[in-house]
């Protein structure tokens, strides 16, 4: 049986580009809709260029209303009827309701080794911490943060002379290895950890 994939992104979209054209041939898996809390994200027309549906449910006229947002990302969720949720950039806290409604069905790519630098600016605050190598986790989201399984992690040195540029640059490369590899056999019913080097 096909999978059905959604991927909610906030921005330019490289990591879901990457998972679309992952999904051919025997993948078990097929795009089905790519969602943005921003309608001027650009991977949205990337997504249309590729042929997967494109939709934005802008975050901003709802303020504080995270619940109203939600229901409205629900109904167009809905409408596709995911097995999979890919979070690719989406750059929104989800509540525990939401994420309950996608138990285990819902990944995430984290610019850090987790348990290392949940949150933001990952990249400085390994440099800041004198860290030998950083990397990129996939994981099933929980309604920590930054938490949950962990489904895969690709590893890179950090550099003399690296700043969080030149780090964010070899780290977002393993992010479009890892990233199809984990969901391929997330699709498939493997959860078992895999790492890059």
């Amino acid at each position: 049986m096909t999978r059905r994939v959604a991927i909610l992104i906030s921005g330019g979209g490289s990591n879901m580009v990457r998972l679309v054209e992952s999904m051919t041939g025997d993948h078990p898996a097929r795009p089905v809709l790519v969602l943005s809390n921003d309608p001027e994200a650009g991977g949205l027309g990337r997504a249309e260029a590729m042929g997967v549906a494109a939709a934005a449910v802008d975050h901003r006229p709802f303020g504080k209303d995270r619940a109203a947002f939600e229901a409205r990302l629900v109904e167009r969720l809905e409408a596709v009827q995911p097995d999979i949720l890919c979070l690719a950039g989406f750059m929104r806290i989800l509540t525990p309701d939401f994420i309950a409604r996608y138990k285990g069905r819902m990944l995430n790519i984290h610019p850090s080794l987790l348990p290392k630098y949940r949150g933001l600016n990952t990249h400085a605050r390994a440099l800041a911490a004198g860290d030998a190598e950083h990397g990129c986790t996939v994981h099933e989201v929980t309604a920590d943060l930054d938490d949950g399984p962990i489904l895969g992690q690709a590893r890179v040195p950090v550099l003399p002379g690296d700043d969080a540029e030149s780090l964010a640059a070899r780290v977002l490369a393993q992010e479009h290895r890892l990233y199809p590899a984990v969901l391929r056999r997330f699709a498939a019913g493997e959860r078992t950890r895999i790492d890059l080097v």
